[in-house]
């Protein structure tokens, strides 16, 4: 149990049937009437995210999530099969809930994938990934002065905008929250 006055983002909480992860809070006091905390929160099934009010004070179960290091060994038509780095043990997760995770993520890639209990949440990646370009045009020499940026298909598949001097077979590092161009890959 967590008392509402103790939230701190990231914490999960078994709430309303459902297990939510606290994005974002804030302890108002007004000048009239009781305190109470107002969250943003994440669902871990759906990925839907909601807004609630909280009277302050207010104990909340708390969810016990566990992250298990799992490497995404293949896909088997609607599902992705991931493996337990030192059990070997395997779980199979819908492809659609976990879509945008997927477009970042290459066979053998690694990621944590989320537990509570018996049942799987989902995965985490971590915030960079790097991937090599399958295609895109030719670069350009002496263009990498300007922000100028052409389209580029990933190993993924993953289709994101990147400089001009970036040519095919380069890895580069993609930011997984943005999904969008970072930098270079450092050889």
């Amino acid at each position: 149990m967590i008392n509402t006055n103790e939230f701190k983002t990231g914490v999960t909480i078994a709430f309303d049937g459902n297990i939510y992860e606290v994005l974002e809070f804030q302890h108002v006091k007004p000048g009239k009437g009781g305190a109470f905390v107002q969250s943003k929160l994440k669902n871990l099934r759906t990925g839907a995210t909601i807004s609630y009010t909280f009277n302050a004070g207010v104990k909340i179960d708390t969810a016990e999530i566990k992250k298990i290091p799992m490497s995404y060994i293949y896909d088997n038509g609607d599902n992705a099969v991931f493996m337990d780095n030192e059990t070997y043990e395997q779980v199979e997760m819908p492809k659609s809930q976990i879509a945008y995770e997927l477009q970042f993520l290459t066979l053998g890639g690694n990621a944590l994938v989320r537990f509570y209990e018996n049942e799987v949440l989902g995965i985490i990646l971590p915030d960079k990934m790097v991937l090599e370009v399958t295609d895109t045009p030719p670069g350009e020499k002496g263009n990498s002065a300007t922000n100028t940026q052409k389209e580029a298909t990933l190993e993924t598949g993953l289709k994101i905008r990147v400089p001009m001097f970036i040519n095919n077979g380069e890895k580069i590092v993609v930011n997984t929250t943005t999904g969008k161009y970072d930098s270079r890959a450092k050889e």
